[in-house]
């Protein structure tokens, strides 16, 4: 079995400063792998609901944390909201400014890190990030970065997968195959303890809610694997990393979960996953 090297972490699990650097690199080659503009298009009706909760009013400023190629920044677009979306991985940047000059959209697009925002103090008077900064090595920087930007009382509100849920367990059956690269688990963003202790007295009013979306594939559970596997880039790059017997028997396995789960019987795939959503104000 082909694994990656575990990074040396400073106490809390965060890399060590010498390889940060390298880390971050990696990360970023990560995301830009695959195609995630093609991928996520699949995903655009969890940004609807998303949006629906969170209730971000026309014409106000959202800044859409790792951001991808803007499917939740370009509804909140659609919707007379001032968008501003940021992302690690400059071909999504792209993506998402093509996208947004298609439609006529008014958006911005930048290319930064979750953990070192460019932007000024009180910036936006909303923050949210969907599945997104939940993957920085550095939670507590995230965190910190959240509630900086963000005008105080302005929204800060986050989409995170977690262990118990469909997603999770599909983390679990690929690190079986591929080791973690040496820092804190993305899911435990999904965790409302851990989400409170990170937040602090950043943020008040904090509420957390466990929500079901339904991943809805026109096609069966084996065509969703090859889907994660050429166009995600962390499954790109993780099944690129292994033997050809072991992308087979990861691919097997991961086949086998998702037709496990698969509540459609007419051929296409129909799979619900539970995230947690965080919602808060800037305090």
């Amino acid at each position: 079995m082909t694994t990656t090297t575990t990074m040396m972490k400073q106490p809390g699990g965060s890399p060590a400063n010498g390889t940060l650097k390298a880390l971050k690199e990696k990360l970023r080659a990560t995301w830009m792998a695959g195609n995630y503009d093609y991928f996520s298009r699949y995903m655009e009706q969890s940004a609807v609901e998303f949006l629906d909760r969170i209730e971000v009013p026309a014409g106000s400023h959202l800044l859409d944390v790792a951001c991808g190629s803007g499917q939740l920044a370009l509804v909140a677009a659609r919707r007379g909201v001032r968008v501003t979306g940021v992302d690690i991985a400059s071909n999504s940047i792209e993506a998402a400014r093509g996208r947004a000059e298609h439609e006529g959209l008014e958006a911005r697009f930048d290319e930064g890190d979750a953990e070192e925002l460019p932007y000024g103090d009180g910036s936006f008077d909303a923050v949210a990030t969907l599945y997104g900064a939940m993957f920085a090595p550095r939670p507590e920087m995230v965190a910190a970065e959240l509630a900086r930007v963000t005008k105080p009382g302005g929204l800060i509100a986050m989409g995170n997968w977690n262990a118990e849920g469909f997603i999770g367990k599909m983390f679990k059956v690929i690190s079986k195959f591929i080791a973690p690269p040496g820092m804190p688990s993305p899911v435990l963003w999904g965790d409302e303890e851990t989400v409170r202790a990170r937040f602090g007295d950043k943020v008040s009013d904090l509420r957390t809610t466990r929500v079901t979306y339904t991943f809805d594939y026109p096609f069966p559970p084996a065509e969703v694997v090859e889907l994660f596997r050429r166009y995600y880039g962390p499954t790109n790059r993780g099944f690129a990393s292994l033997s050809e017997g072991d992308q087979e028997g990861l691919s097997d396995e991961l086949v086998k979960l998702w037709a496990s789960h698969n509540t459609s019987a007419s051929g296409r795939t129909r799979v619900p996953s539970e995230y947690l959503e965080v919602v808060g104000r800037r305090a």
